[in-house]
């Protein structure tokens, strides 16, 4: 009998453990200036009380310049939710990823529903995705800092700004550890110049930054949790820099050249669980650029949801050292990814996949697999091309070798037809491999089918 009554209470205990939900203020100074009135939200774990969210407003799109909203929260275990609409009326509500299958509840202005697990989302009323609702459902963070430890800088709640203005620079050093709390604001960029051995965690906000994070000639780098709000140019400026981990950042940029991850001349990177909502391209890999040399290998990007407003989901090979005879972008895996906007005008600068190969670079062994992408405004599906672009480049690309597209599928309408195209006789497209292409649930055989332009200079592309 004690036995069972034992078993009982460390069941019980269990259940109590596992339902754990951790929300933040917002700091004093940001209270009315940072905060969009068109969603009231509130969490709870179920059963229990209710509590507020601070709505953030966030800039999005840059061509209409819109205002959206974005809240945050940690939690464990099963989370319900509650969103009020305060201005008009809820005629509809869609949730994105359309992959997460949520289904709302919908009473007049009223939208619930639970999540049971870590969760990036869209919340959209009547079709509107420019003044939409984000809500990021972090797990919560193991394995805290410890604020006092001598090799952790701690941002605890509040704003924080550098005393030596101007500037607006945080520069961390090899082997410290950066705990940004769930509370905080960073008004500044981080800097990781020469360094090594740097974490930069936590699950507060850069607000309004030059760059979110900028890593320069650097080895073994983490960045795991922060949102970004709006910074001028990059969210994560890479450079030279071998053994780079993002993980689990959310992202918004409504600028030119306001890219999210762009990473020039690194190798040894994963990108896991991240949200990038971009007014330029969200994910780019390029090998030299500006000061930064050397060929760019071995990416891992993955379990991620890709929103480019403008330009590029996800953009590869643009950039290398044309004079010095090119560089060598290769071995680079996208697995589970959700694409949830492409918005491109100039057709020079279409694709949710693109490889633009140009510099003289040769890009070769690229894996797109188990990716969704949702009906978007105007773009193409993938993009690749050795091109000479005298924008931005100084040669063409020497080639594109070895590209697997396997289990792509696309909703939706309007797509421009899809480009598989090579430079000359020397300069080519080969070896495509494309395995379970659908467009609208239809299994895709061949390239009519499947409205793609194979061009000049392209062999070996192969349908499964």
């Amino acid at each position: 009998m004690k036995y069972i009554i034992w078993t009982l209470l460390v069941g019980i205990t269990s259940v109590i453990q596992a339902q754990e939900l951790i929300t933040y203020e917002v700091p004093r100074q940001l209270f009315y200036s940072a905060h969009n009135d068109d969603f009231t939200v509130k969490v709870r774990i179920p059963g229990g009380e209710w509590k507020d969210l601070y709505e953030y407003k966030v800039g999005v799109d840059m061509d209409t310049q819109s205002t959206a909203s974005m809240v945050s929260f940690d939690f464990t275990g099963t989370v319900e939710v509650q969103v009020r609409k305060n201005n008009g009326l809820v005629n509809a509500v869609q949730i994105r990823p359309l992959s997460y299958g949520i289904t709302p509840k919908v009473q007049e202005r009223i939208i619930t529903f639970t999540l049971d697990q870590p969760r990036k989302i869209s919340l959209e009323v009547n079709g509107d995705k420019l003044h939409n609702l984000h809500l990021f459902a972090n797990s919560i963070l193991k394995d805290k800092p410890d604020p006092d430890d001598p090799n952790v800088m701690y941002f605890g709640p509040g704003i924080h700004q550098p005393k030596d203005l101007p500037g607006d620079v945080f520069r961390i050093p090899s082997g410290k550890t950066v705990f940004i709390d769930g509370g905080a604001v960073i008004k500044a960029k981080l800097l990781v110049d020469t360094a090594h051995d740097v974490k930069i965690v936590g699950h507060g906000i850069v607000f309004q930054p030059e760059r979110g994070v900028e890593v320069r000639h650097s080895q073994n780098v983490t960045i795991d949790g922060p949102i970004f709000i709006n910074p001028k140019h990059y969210t994560i400026y890479g450079g030279q820099t071998t053994g780079l981990t993002v993980r689990n950042i959310k992202s918004f940029s409504n600028q030119g050249w306001s890219d999210g991850i762009d990473l020039m001349s690194c190798s040894d990177v994963i990108i896991d669980d991240v949200f990038m909502r971009n007014s330029d391209d969200c994910i780019a890999i390029y090998g030299h650029r500006w000061q930064f040399y050397g060929n760019a290998q071995n990416y891992q990007v993955k379990n991620s949801t890709l929103w480019a407003d403008i330009a590029h989901p996800i953009n590869i090979g643009g950039h290398g050292n044309a004079e010095a005879g090119g560089d060598t972008i290769e071995n680079i895996t996208f697995t589970n990814i959700d694409i949830l906007e492409h918005d491109e005008d100039d057709r020079n600068y279409q694709g949710c996949l693109s490889i633009a190969c140009a510099d003289n670079n040769l890009v070769r062994n690229v894996s797109y697999k188990n990716i969704r992408v949702e009906d978007f405004q105007e773009g193409q599906l993938f993009h690749f091309r050795v091109v000479f672009n005298p924008k931005y480049s100084s040669a063409s690309g020497r080639g594109i070798e070895n590209i697997t597209l396997e289990n792509i599928e696309y909703n939706g309408l309007g797509a421009n037809p899809s480009m598989i195209l090579g430079y000359n006789e020397e300069r080519l497209v080969k070896d495509i491999q494309i395995k379970g292409l659908k467009i609208n649930g239809k299994l895709i055989r061949n390239a009519t089918d499947g409205n793609i332009k194979i061009g000049e200079h392209a062999v070996q592309v192969d349908f499964k």
